[in-house]
């Protein structure tokens, strides 16, 4: 929105539009609240004897499966399951299936229209691809995303992603080339809105199985435009104030699971940077629905997003995986066009990469092109490990200082949070790092006390990350070197009579 173009609507409403501005070094916030927040530092020596090694890791090459990252495969998209299904000639079931077991995804993911979770006022109406999307989470070990969408240009003009029930009750406005629109401000609208906002939090916001919910926006696909057609709003302020109120319903509603906003820039004029603004300063996560074709300002505001934000990738355009050489050209560099595409989700230092809804040519994809998947599995979101492990003399006791590093291209989407404990059970020690620590490519340090009766043994050190409103799920540490059943990192005490104090063991 250019400010003159404000100043015509008079003094119908305050000026509330976000200007354009550059993402790193702006001011979004502190970020998560930090609890038991652990000294990180910085941790003078004043004993040249009084300190030494006791452990040190190496990163891990193999795939990790934490929340917070990881392969997205889609089992329904804008325009339904895989074509197989669509045309009969698979069940749902089996697509479902087939999708889920495919060893490299860690996230099914469903998009759907407003028509596929609701039919009627006052419950849900869930599709059938719900039931067999979160089972499959649940047998195979994997988490869940999802969008609801509010239009859908797929099936316009003969079918609106609304229900009837709404759109019996709402103004539909032509907007060009045959679509309509709905009065998103209109009350009957905002009515069915809430409901549905409520119902779908009801029905998902506790499910363990849920990783990340993305925001429902305006317009074709929830992603906060019509394309070059007009809005279906009156004016800008009307639509600002609108998308605001819609993004502050849904953020009351989800109070565990992550909301992920589109970073679409705001080429139809709704309030998108706004919308963006808000929903960064409280925790949701960011998406983009393609990559080699998005504008600067979007890959300004992914790249550069606070560490402690979760990034969503797809690409819209190269997305069926098909592997033909006139599917997949392969460039001077013998990198194929849907390569380029995913490799970049490292330079934006990204969290997920989505796999649209092929499963049959997702196979065979990485069958004959290994290394694109296999790349992601390595580097993409966050892989924590504690790397150096010292322990040292201090206050009449023993403190073990521990250096975490993060092989990842991403911040921890959150906190984690470090438990140190006793195999017995008799000794726990938690707290905190600063929110997104350590950084990807970084190390951030932090120190445990211990009680001056526990002098020798072995200790067990475990992560989680912390979500919003407290929620706490397990981290897997990513080194090379064995970890405890419990996935824990042994550490082995030394007594301060034993040999070098300096001496790596």
């Amino acid at each position: 929105m250019r400010r003159r173009d404000l100043l015509k609507l008079g003094a119908m409403a305050p000026a509330l539009d976000v200007p354009a501005h550059r993402w790193d070094g702006y001011d979004f916030g502190a970020g998560p609240r930090v609890t038991d927040r652990l000294n990180q530092g910085p941790f003078g020596i004043t004993e040249d004897d009084g300190w030494f090694t006791t452990s040190s890791t190496t990163a891990s090459k193999a795939p990790i499966r934490n929340f917070g990252q990881g392969l997205v495969g889609y089992t329904w998209e804008e325009s339904g399951p895989s074509l197989a299904a669509r045309r009969g000639a698979e069940t749902l079931e089996a697509h479902v299936e087939k999708m889920a077991k495919l060893p490299f995804v860690d996230v099914l993911y469903v998009r759907c229209d407003w028509r596929d979770v609701q039919k009627r006022p006052g419950r849900l109406d869930l599709s059938p691809i719900w039931a067999l999307t979160l089972d499959a989470a649940r047998r195979h070990g994997l988490r869940v995303a999802f969008r609801v969408q509010l239009s859908n240009p797929e099936f316009q003009p003969k079918q609106l992603a609304m229900p009837e029930f709404v759109s019996g009750r709402v103004p539909l406005v032509p907007i060009g080339k045959g679509y309509r629109e709905p009065r998103y401000d209109h009350p009957e609208f905002q009515k069915a809105f809430r409901e549905l906002t409520g119902l779908l939090a009801a029905e998902f916001d506790a499910n363990p199985l849920i990783e990340f919910v993305d925001l429902m926006q305006y317009g074709f696909w929830g992603e906060g435009h019509t394309g070059n057609l007009p809005s279906s709003f009156p004016d800008y302020v009307t639509a600002e104030k609108t998308s605001l109120a819609m993004t502050e319903v849904q953020l009351e509603a989800f109070r565990r699971c992550h909301l992920a906003v589109n970073t679409q820039p705001d080429i139809t004029n709704v309030g998108n940077r706004a919308v963006i603004d808000l929903a960064v300063r409280s925790g949701c996560w960011l998406r983009s629905d393609s990559i080699l074709v998005e504008e600067p300002e979007q890959i300004e505001a992914l790249s550069n997003r606070p560490p402690w934000l979760a990034a969503v990738m797809e690409d819209g355009y190269f997305r069926e995986y098909r592997t033909g050489k006139e599917y997949l050209p392969i460039d001077g560099a013998g990198i194929n066009k849907m390569e380029n595409s995913m490799l970049h989700t490292l330079d934006l230092g990204a969290n997920y990469w989505s796999l649209w809804t092929e499963a049959d040519n997702l196979a065979r994809y990485h069958e004959q092109f290994p290394e694109g998947f296999n790349t992601l599995q390595r580097r993409m979101g966050y892989r924590v490990r504690p790397s150096w492990v010292w322990q040292r003399k201090r206050y009449g006791t023993m403190e073990l200082v521990i250096a975490f590093a993060n092989d990842g291209v991403a911040g921890v989407p959150g906190v984690l949070r470090i438990i140190l404990e006793s195999p017995d059970g008799k000794f726990r020690a938690e707290g905190s790092l600063d929110a997104g620590h350590p950084l990807g490519g970084k190390l951030r340090q932090a120190a445990f006390l211990l009680p001056r009766e526990l002098t020798a043994g072995t200790l067990h050190l475990r992560a989680e990350i912390e979500t919003r409103a407290g929620v706490r799920r397990p981290v897997r540490w990513a080194c090379a070197q064995p970890l405890a059943a419990n996935g824990a990192y042994p550490i082995t005490l030394k007594a301060a009579g034993d040999g070098d104090w300096r001496k790596n063991v």
